[in-house]
């Protein structure tokens, strides 16, 4: 069977190219074909434990079955090409887009509001001038489009849903952006302040963790793409055992 196979953030760079077409035996899983590339490159069997497997757009186990046709994806820890601009969803009042250009929260937050709010909060995360001290010059954001929109889409309907909250926005940036610019903002519309607060600090808190977008970080002496971190409960290619989380 020939499956899609695709690499984001610094897992592009060990492997040498964002993808590829490669066929692997009728009913390989997700673990075979895991193993099939930590063979031909290494330090992806380093990184198991924090390497995340997608099947057609989806968090997948390693025990997940591939058909002819579909798409795996290799997705690095979050840190958080051309195509439409920008990418969106809007759904009962609420909106989720990637967008390669200036992220306006006023026009946002016009665009989710009815009048019965009583509170508003947004968050914005900016691109901060050094890292530890040292000196950054830009960033660059990609990520995996169609699974990042549809994972911020299922994020904010599960935050509209656990709070009392009207309309929940999320657009991020990507593409090269400079100091000071706005990288991504979440905005979150309520009767009353608290749960727009505490929605707003989930919202961002799962996207980071969540959604598979990556950062490289542009210095003088030269460039680095960002490692963060899965969510705890997000399979990775090398899972801990029981006894070892419970130990963490």
């Amino acid at each position: 069977m020939r499956v899609r196979v695709l690499f984001f953030g610094m897992l592009k760079d060990f492997v040498g190219r964002p993808g590829e077409e490669c066929d692997f035996p009728d009913g390989a899983n997700l673990a075979a074909i895991f193993d099939s590339y930590a063979r031909r490159y290494p330090v992806l069997g380093d990184m198991a434990r924090s390497i995340v497997m997608a099947r057609n757009q989806e968090f997948a186990e390693l025990s997940t079955p591939v058909q002819n046709g579909d798409e795996v994806a290799f997705l690095p820890p979050v840190s958080g090409g051309a195509s439409t601009d920008p990418l969106s969803i809007a759904e009962d009042g609420n909106y989720f887009a990637l967008t390669r250009h200036a992220i306006d929260s006023r026009s946002l937050i016009a665009r989710i509001m009815t009048g019965s709010e009583g509170a508003v909060v947004t968050f914005e995360g900016t691109v901060r001038n050094n890292t530890k001290g040292r000196p950054t010059l830009c960033l660059d954001y990609e990520c995996y489009e169609s699974m990042a929109l549809k994972t911020m889409a299922q994020i904010g309907r599960e935050i509209a849903a656990a709070y009392p909250v009207g309309r929940v926005a999320m657009v991020h940036r990507l593409g090269r952006l400079l100091i000071g610019e706005t990288s991504v903002a979440v905005i979150v519309t309520a009767p009353h302040r608290r749960p727009a607060f505490e929605a707003a600090l989930e919202g961002i808190n799962r996207l980071k963790k969540l959604v598979p977008i990556w950062k490289k970080e542009h210095f003088v002496d030269g460039e680095v793409w960002v490692e963060g971190e899965w969510d705890r409960d997000v399979p990775t290619a090398r899972q801990p055992t029981a006894a070892a989380r419970g130990r963490e």
